[in-house]
């Protein structure tokens, strides 16, 4: 059973530039997956607004019956967000790890275009592997 269902990237802009299908459980057309973006994107940016706290960064974790969805923000802003199985575990230190994939192969790729959709071969390989390399973390606890 897989721990991590989708992973989502979106821009500064709240623009969708990345999304990975991790699982088997609901997958989603390219709509459905413009759509959450685009929610999850309003939401955190309501939240920021909203927070009674200053400085607020805004939702971190989103929790569901069904999953959880793990947020990190970067400071240029953009967002990585996770959905994945209720109570999963380290989810934002794999969202760092992440990040740091994102910035060594898709920032640093001289044909990439700031805030376009990824298309880095790189990228998705060590994704994969770092996803993989989760899962079988999890598995053998």
């Amino acid at each position: 059973m897989a721990a991590i269902y989708s992973l989502y990237i979106i821009n500064k802009s709240g623009g969708l530039i990345f999304y990975k299908d991790c699982g088997t459980k609901g997958r989603m057309d390219t709509n459905d997956c413009l759509r959450v973006a685009s929610l999850w994107h309003s939401m955190h940016a309501i939240s920021q607004q909203l927070s009674p706290v200053n400085g607020c960064s805004g939702i971190e974790l989103l929790q569901a019956d069904t999953f959880d969805l793990h947020c990190f923000q970067s400071l240029p802003g953009t967002k990585f967000f996770v959905v994945c199985e209720p109570g999963t575990p380290h989810m934002e230190s794999l969202l760092r790890y992440i990040y740091e994939l994102y910035t060594d192969y898709v920032l640093k790729n001289p044909f990439y275009e700031i805030e376009m959709p990824i298309r880095c071969e790189l990228f998705d390989i060590n994704l994969t592997q770092a996803v993989q390399s989760d899962r079988v973390a999890l598995l053998g606890r």
